[in-house]
């Protein structure tokens, strides 16, 4: 039977000279063909290019490959595997050289392409030209610079990342694969570095130029201290990682002030009716890239609601309980959680600003919690006792509720502009 070696490859050994937890194993077989390897018991897997699974670990290996462009997007592309085909050139085809390193049995680390030297420059620099062959490697590394916040991005690979959006490959990519790696890059430490990153090689314009219309517009600097709608968005969006907030939390306010980009300059810094164009322009984004309900939905009402909620503490509580229907806080109130969630995030992602307390969020929760409480159908049996039919049953209901805030204390709190 031929021999043939197998090595740990890409983030587990990056990982590993980091010191950070190694979540994944990646295999890479050098000298066999996917006969010798079904001689051995691995059992094939892979549709695109040979993967098959260990037959005792079960873990997955792949032969190592080399690749072909053969047309645009991400799907262009020829796969070649054959026991010549040597580890060095299966490492060519990785996207950065920190993600192009192996390590043989012995724990010996290969590193072909000066994997180690990035590392300890804190740099993220493609291995060869053949990054520009695949547009999903802009939003890859994007999405790493926001892993890894204290890297930086070489020179030459910001250049080579422009020439591909100048060439049109971004436009080719297919919307699962932009979600599934901005989804991914929001869930990082530091999201905004992926913003600033796409938006540095010209991406952002290509995929989220409602996004990319937010940097150098202005708002008021008594409520914005850094002034610029796109400053905001970024410190808002890191507030959302300090906060430990899910996707649907952080995709919401990558999205709720999109409208303040359609502004007519001749009404700056102010931005009136922003909300409403900004849940249209959410909307938009959402189908554009195929996100997920709970997250569609979610930036949808944060777009719309996240002034109201920030104004909520002068509001009556008429006005309070609208607010909760708007919402639909009774039926969704895990939602309601995550809209003020998302509001505190938003409150929070301001200079000078990121330790202010949010009040709103534990009061509108203390409303929710207080009309939750209600005994609906005691309500509505008495107002049918009454003689109440329909739609006056339904207000009789909502009188209960509002008895129910007008008994809740309300504490004084500070108000939040947008």
């Amino acid at each position: 039977m031929p021999q043939f070696q197998t090595y740990l490859v890409g983030g587990a050994v990056r990982d590993r000279l980091l010191g950070l937890p190694v979540q994944d194993h990646d295999w890479v077989v050098v000298g066999a063909s996917p006969q010798d390897l079904l001689a051995a018991g691995y059992q094939p897997v892979g549709k695109d290019f040979p993967v098959f699974l260990h037959p005792a670990t079960h873990e997955e290996v792949a032969l190592a490959r080399t690749e072909r462009k053969t047309a645009a997007g991400y799907h262009g592309f020829a796969f070649h595997t054959a026991p010549d085909v040597t580890l060095e050139q299966d490492l060519a085809r990785r996207d950065l050289t920190i993600n192009a390193m192996a390590e043989d049995k012995a724990g010996q680390v290969i590193d072909p392409y000066g994997g180690r030297r990035d590392l300890q420059d804190k740099v993220l620099r493609h291995v060869s030209p053949a990054f520009a062959e695949d547009p999903v490697r802009i939003l890859r590394l994007a999405r790493f610079a926001a892993r890894f916040a204290d890297f930086t991005v070489a020179p030459e690979t910001v250049a080579l990342m422009r020439s591909m959006v100048a060439a049109g490959e971004v436009d080719a990519l297919v919307a699962e694969r932009v979600w599934q790696e901005l989804s991914r890059g929001l869930m990082e430490g530091r999201p905004s570095r992926m913003i600033e990153v796409l938006r540095e090689a010209g991406a952002l314009a290509r995929l989220l130029p409602e996004v990319e219309a937010l940097f150098g517009v202005s708002q008021p600097e008594a409520h914005h201290p850094e002034v610029d709608t796109g400053l905001h968005l970024l410190m808002v969006l890191d507030q959302c990682a300090r906060l430990a907030a899910p996707l649907t939390v952080r995709y919401a306010c990558l999205c709720h002030d999109l409208g303040k980009g359609t502004t007519r300059k001749e009404e700056l810094p102010r931005h009136i009716g922003h909300e409403g164009r900004s849940e249209k322009l959410a909307r938009g984004v959402s189908a554009r890239w195929k996100v997920p309900t709970d997250c569609r939905e979610l930036a949808e009402l944060v777009a719309r609601e996240h002034t109201h909620v920030h104004q909520s503490q002068g509001f009556s509580a008429e006005a309070r309980l609208r607010l909760l229907e708007r919402c639909d806080a009774w039926r969704r109130p895990e939602r309601f959680a995550e809209l003020l969630w998302a509001c505190e995030c938003d409150a929070r992602g301001r200079l000078g600003l990121e330790e202010r307390d949010y009040p709103q969020r534990e009061r509108l929760m203390a409303d929710l919690r207080a009309t939750q409480g209600v005994d609906l159908a005691a309500a509505s049996a008495e107002a049918i006792a009454r003689g109440a039919k329909g739609p006056e049953i339904g207000r009789a209901v909502q009188r209960a509720r509002l008895q129910a805030l007008h008994a809740s204390p309300l504490d004084n709190v500070t108000s939040v502009q947008d």
